[in-house]
């Protein structure tokens, strides 16, 4: 009896993956649409309704200000999908091309660039983008700047790796022979190669910008009130955790959902593009 070939792509037959694709959509869709979804403006405050709890009114609740909770939310979710966006295209293009032009040159260039790439290593990450913020001063795209300074590194040295391994390759070696520009080795035979790795780590660095983003506004370094950013919404609901829970407790939801939506997308990436993991499966 003759088999037939699962069509699916081996990229969907994961559950988890497509758990997390599903979760990722809703959260783009939300973000899309938010002006239409939202039933009411979230700045927009009303202090005889502050601190309702869910109701048909108010479906997550209002905060303290009377500003509905759901329409924050929302809101919220084009604000953090953004600056996830923002960061891994930002920290990623920056650190792929040292990585890539480190990894090809070599000799002096390569010591240069890796070492300017360690000197960034030798601050925990955090505790760097803090100074940064701080630095820069409190807004969303400080604070965006300051997670893209910290991450880009990452890039650097994972390209670098790959480019090691690729320039002593056949096709390489023969575009070099026959005269090919730097340039074009680099956009047209090294950076393709290297994709797969800068996928995998882009899509989880996705979650974790958005999770340091969420940090830095919850201590006072990120994004300001009134915007509608979560980790400013949590920061903002920490006081009422005992009485009114709803407040910091469905902000932190949605980020732990965002979180883990990347997560499972990046670790079904690698299994898809790393053909190992894929046997073992």
């Amino acid at each position: 009896m003759v088999s037939r070939r699962n069509s699916t792509p081996y990229f969907l037959r994961n559950p988890l993956t497509v758990i997390g694709l599903a979760v990722l959509g809703a959260f783009a869709l939300c973000a899309l649409l938010a002006p239409v979804i939202a039933p009411y403006d979230p700045l927009a405050d009303e202090l005889s309704k502050r601190l309702r709890p869910p109701s048909p009114e108010f479906w997550l609740g209002s905060d303290s200000l009377g500003r509905d909770l759901f329409s924050r939310l929302v809101f919220g979710a084009r604000i953090s999908l953004f600056v996830g966006v923002f960061v891994v295209v930002t920290a990623g293009v920056f650190g792929s091309l040292i990585g890539v032009l480190a990894g090809y040159a070599g000799g002096l260039v390569e010591e240069a660039l890796m070492r300017v790439t360690d000197v960034f290593f030798a601050f925990p990450s955090l505790i760097l983008a803090m100074a940064i913020a701080a630095a820069l001063g409190r807004s969303l795209l400080n604070t965006m700047i300051a997670i893209a300074v910290v991450t880009w590194p990452v890039y650097a040295r994972l390209v670098r790796g790959q480019v090691l391994s690729l320039r002593e390759r056949e096709y390489v070696t023969a575009a070099r022979s026959l005269g090919a520009p730097t340039g074009r080795i680099i956009f047209k035979h090294l950076l393709p190669n290297s994709l797969g790795p800068i996928l995998v780590n882009a899509s989880l660095d996705m979650g974790g910008a958005i999770l340091a983003a969420a940090g830095l506004s919850f201590i006072g370094f990120g994004a300001a009130p009134p915007t509608p950013e979560w980790g400013v919404m949590v920061s903002e609901g920490r006081q009422f955790l005992v009485t009114h829970l709803w407040l910091p407790l469905y902000p932190g939801i949605a980020i732990l959902l965002v979180v883990a939506a990347f997560n499972l997308i990046g670790d079904g990436l690698r299994d898809t593009l790393d053909p190992q993991l894929r046997g073992r499966r």
